[in-house]
């Protein structure tokens, strides 16, 4: 083994743990599986032996890599980061695949995800790095270009943001599966009564059907998610494969056998708190829905 295929094994050791963060910092599968890219193609041009601990200087590098592109979204005057539904991880009913499980460690849903999309990106870079995968602020400064202790107030300012509009899913995934069967029957049989018994008062129902059919949209409140559920029903009739989407219970909704939506779940305290549908046929092109093969 030559000292470039060393350095490759070595690399792909840390592949997985380095996808995890860039995924949290930009909630794109492809982009951080570019991230992750550039942070191989750094180290191939750098001199490994005189780093100390690789696992640590390839996050700091994946964190700056992906610091680098979301300040580029925003340069190139994108849609507002809030705009768009991040990337879901579907896997079977029965569980993740290890690489998945990888990825989704710390229960990653999409409802935490979405609150990333909002922050600057460099709270999202001291929150992802310190409270997600313990790097210190120390090392998290100079990629802000800021001192340890402001690096410490961003970590700060986002988690606090983080606690007051990520709810935190119930941990029983079977009760997570029967409150959603529920919500599906009760949509199936047009029982408005029966998906408001189901919902929070004050759920939250975010789909994203692409730009070119406005983007991404909010539905609040019990009564006004039913009737949203009861109309999608009656427009779009669709069959509902069960799934794990980002490690919670989920459907991936398919019409004539091509899929049309994946819905996430977030249940907390017995009741559906949010719905996350990511409807943009473009993207559902590109995600590996080999779960509707189960």
């Amino acid at each position: 083994m030559n000292d470039r295929e060393f350095l490759a094994d070595r690399f792909e050791a840390h592949r997985g743990h380095l996808k995890a963060v860039a995924y949290r910092m930009l909630g794109s599968l492809t982009e951080a599986e570019d991230a992750v890219q550039e942070a191989w193609l750094r180290l191939s041009r750098s001199e490994p032996d005189d780093v100390r601990n690789l696992g640590g200087w390839l996050t700091t590098v994946v964190g700056r890599v992906c610091l680098d592109m979301l300040r580029a979204r925003t340069s190139r005057r994108e849609e507002p980061l809030e705009a768009r539904m991040p990337d879901p991880v579907v896997s079977p009913a029965t569980g993740p695949d290890p690489e998945q499980a990888a990825l989704l460690a710390d229960s990653v849903g999409l409802a935490l995800l979405v609150v990333l999309e909002s922050l600057a990106p460099a709270e999202r870079l001291a929150f992802v790095l310190h409270d997600m995968f313990a790097v210190p602020f120390e090392e998290i400064a100079p990629l802000v270009g800021r001192s340890p202790a402001t690096a410490r107030q961003l970590a700060s300012r986002a988690r606090r943001r983080v606690r007051g509009a990520a709810p935190v899913p119930d941990p029983d995934l079977a009760r997570q599966r029967e409150i959603v069967e529920a919500f599906l029957a009760a949509a199936h049989r047009g029982d408005f009564a029966g998906l408001v018994s189901v919902l929070d008062p004050e759920v939250v129902l975010r789909a994203d059907a692409g730009a070119l059919s406005g983007g991404l949209r909010e539905v609040r409140g019990a009564d006004n998610v039913a009737g949203q559920a009861l109309a999608f029903r009656r427009h779009a009739p669709s069959t509902a494969h069960a799934a794990l989407v980002n490690g919670l219970a989920g459907v991936v909704n398919t019409v004539n056998g091509e899929p049309s939506a994946v819905m996430s779940f977030t249940i907390a305290g017995g009741r559906i708190v949010e719905i996350d549908i990511l409807a943009d046929p473009a993207r559902l092109a590109r995600l590996d829905l080999a779960v509707l093969g189960d």
